[in-house]
């Protein structure tokens, strides 16, 4: 394999588990969030777990994995975002700023959805509607930002020439360039 095909393990197995882990929880809870309510609720759960193990993992996970290599500054998502607009963004080994206010986003929104779900199962909040519509308002909003993430994915896919999917699966990528922002 040439240089110009050499790959470097970006993510590690948990990331990736992760990762496909709390789509397909999301992905069912969805589904089954009017007909389903006992599957529904434990792919609530799995989604609650999942993402409290990631923000353990975010901390003392591998380098690309923590928050600290990939959370940034609104005005540096900001700038990077005018780039993307302009096709001058740079390429991230690891997440891009985009893509790490995204994963703030989604971990965000769905812990809500998580909390407020719990909460409909209590005594407390046991068929209340305020309840029940910020649960489901939290729910389309983790929605649309998962729309948002694959359309991420897709445009910094063709931008970079690599399939971001693929090394979601793989956990590598192409091996950084000078250009690149390792």
């Amino acid at each position: 394999m040439g240089d110009a095909m050499a790959t470097t393990r970006v993510w590690d197995a948990f990331v990736r588990v992760f990762h496909w882990g709390l789509a397909v929880s999301f992905a069912v809870a969805w589904i089954t969030g009017e007909d389903w309510k006992s599957l529904h609720i434990w792919a609530g759960y799995a989604a609650g777990a999942l993402i409290a193990m990631r923000l353990v993992w975010g901390m003392i996970g591998t380098h690309y994995a923590r928050f600290a290599q990939f959370v940034r500054p609104p005005l540096v998502v900001a700038h990077y975002l005018r780039d993307i607009v302009t096709g001058r963004e740079a390429r991230y080994l690891g997440h891009n700023p985009a893509g790490g206010a995204m994963i703030v986003a989604l971990l965000a929104t769905l812990t809500g959805v998580c909390i407020s779900g719990w909460l409909l199962t209590t005594d407390a909040f046991w068929g209340s509607e305020a309840m029940e519509a910020i649960h489901e308002t939290l729910a389309n909003l983790a929605l649309f930002l998962v729309v948002l993430h694959m359309a991420g994915v897709v445009v910094a896919s063709l931008r970079h020439h690599e399939n971001l999917v693929r090394s979601m699966i793989t956990g590598r990528k192409r091996v950084g360039e000078p250009a690149d922002v390792v």
